[in-house]
């Protein structure tokens, strides 16, 4: 998977930024990838601190760009670019202070251009993470909401290696109807259910999946009522009608999703019924326990979670992560740009 988004990003070089600079796994997935050459390296810090930090790690980072936002001789421009796109919701005081913060100061960066994409989260929070995006990169055109999906992939062999898609995993709770002023739906839940699914898709196909989407439930094809049914029936109408050119089924059961002689069994002629390898949660505790069922008990590897919805491409890293995964992730974030 990672030798055809490598291939891919020396076609088109990125620039990437870290908003954790001084963070010893960043520092030395950073390293990694300055010596393997394989996108260019913003990280935010203090110079001397990075420096330290660069020194007792053992790392070589003289190829990377550090921006302290304390020094920043552009911090003017993006505290006037900062009010202007809060609208009134800040002071240019307010604006300085958070753009003095490595999270808001790295969105900033990519949304001026400076950098394509940025990877955090080593010590921030998703909110803290996802805040700013909203907030300064915002969501892209056509877009309602911001959603997340995993990638995971298992070895099953020498010449075998599958790739499946899980989402939302990590971001929406659940999927509420948004109002107008009347009472009237203004955007229902099932749509916004649909826009996870066809995002996840198109987020799985930059990974060599050829996506098809399962809404999975705790019934198939009517065969139970109640809970979350409706929502994941009528987010597969939605999205049906949204991407007809897509693989698209539900609602069904997991092993109705997977196991061919299941699916056509409690779904015959599905074109997704027992092929399924986008697989769409209708709330977020389903996704979340799912996608972590397969990593540590079905030998699955999990990249994630993968931002959708935004207009750059902006991720988030466990704070328990490595290294390596922090290498991995980067990766995919430039390769998304």
């Amino acid at each position: 998977m990672f030798d055809k988004l490598i291939a891919a990003l020396a076609q088109n070089r990125k620039t990437i930024v870290f908003t954790e600079g001084t963070d010893h796994r960043i520092q030395e997935a950073a390293a990694r990838l300055l010596k393997e050459d394989l996108m260019d390296v913003i990280l935010i810090g203090n110079e001397a601190a990075v420096a330290e930090a660069a020194q007792k790690n053992g790392v070589e980072l003289s190829k990377a760009r550090v921006i302290d936002p304390e020094t920043y001789e552009g911090m003017g421009e993006m505290v006037e670019t900062m009010v202007a796109l809060r609208k009134g919701k800040m002071s240019p005081e307010d604006c300085r202070a958070n753009l003095l913060k490595g999270n808001y100061f790295g969105t900033m960066l990519v949304k001026q251009g400076v950098a394509d994409c940025l990877l955090g989260g080593a010590t921030y929070s998703t909110a803290d993470t996802v805040r700013p995006a909203l907030q300064l990169v915002k969501t892209k055109p056509g877009a309602h909401l911001v959603s997340s999906c995993f990638i995971l992939n298992r070895a099953f062999g020498p010449e075998e290696l599958r790739t499946i898609c899980m989402g939302d995993c990590a971001i929406n709770i659940d999927y509420p109807d948004d109002l107008d002023k009347d009472g009237s739906v203004k955007f229902s839940g099932a749509q916004k259910l649909a826009e996870v699914a066809i995002e996840s898709a198109k987020t799985a196909r930059v990974f060599g999946i050829d996506p098809k989407v399962a809404f999975l439930s705790f019934s198939t094809k009517g065969s139970g009522k109640g809970g979350t049914v409706d929502l994941s029936r009528a987010a597969t109408a939605c999205a049906k009608a949204l991407a007809p050119e897509m693989a698209i089924d539900g609602e069904m059961q997991f092993d109705a999703a997977v196991a061919p002689e299941v699916g056509q069994l409690k779904f015959p002629g599905s074109p997704v019924a027992g092929h399924a390898n986008t697989f769409i949660f209708p709330l977020i505790e389903a996704g979340n326990i799912g996608y972590k069922i397969a990593q540590r008990l079905g030998g699955y590897d999990a990249y994630g979670p993968i931002l959708q919805g935004l207009n750059a491409p902006i991720n988030d890293l466990s704070r328990g992560c490595n290294a390596d995964e922090v290498y991995k992730m980067a990766i995919i974030t430039a390769a998304l740009a």
